[in-house]
């Protein structure tokens, strides 16, 4: 058995763009999708309870849709929050629209967005 601890360990040192690609090349592998797991979740829960309660959001994703003509300025901003490398963050900003941070919550994701939004970028949250 893997030592999970190394592998947690090993994980978190992952940039946004290693993550991405190791989801991918899971998703490829093991021919599931994170997108239908997740979804499939909330779908099981609210079979069993009957009707589903309106539940307030509590996770944002803080999704990047362009730079607005100042790429450097949004790359820079990108670099500031995200702590990618230079590399790594101006192929976020030109990959436009891709996510900058996820399951954060909402005053970090507007702290962000505003943050973003100060440098030229266009934002949305999700």
């Amino acid at each position: 058995m893997a030592d999970l601890n190394a592998l947690v360990d090993q994980l978190s040192e992952l940039t946004v763009l290693e993550a991405a690609e190791l989801s991918k090349l899971l998703e490829e592998k093991w021919g599931v999708s994170a997108a239908a797991a997740v979804a499939a979740a909330p779908a099981a829960g609210g079979a069993a309870g009957g009707a589903p309660a309106a539940e307030e959001k509590t996770e944002f994703d803080v999704i990047l849709t362009g730079d607005g003509g100042k790429k450097i300025n949004v790359i820079k901003e990108v670099r500031a929050i995200t702590g990618l490398g230079l590399t790594e963050a101006k192929a976020l900003v030109e990959g436009a629209p891709k996510p900058v941070k996820e399951g954060v919550s909402k005053d970090e994701a507007e702290k962000v967005k505003k943050q973003l939004e100060e440098a030229g970028a266009t934002v949305e949250l999700k």
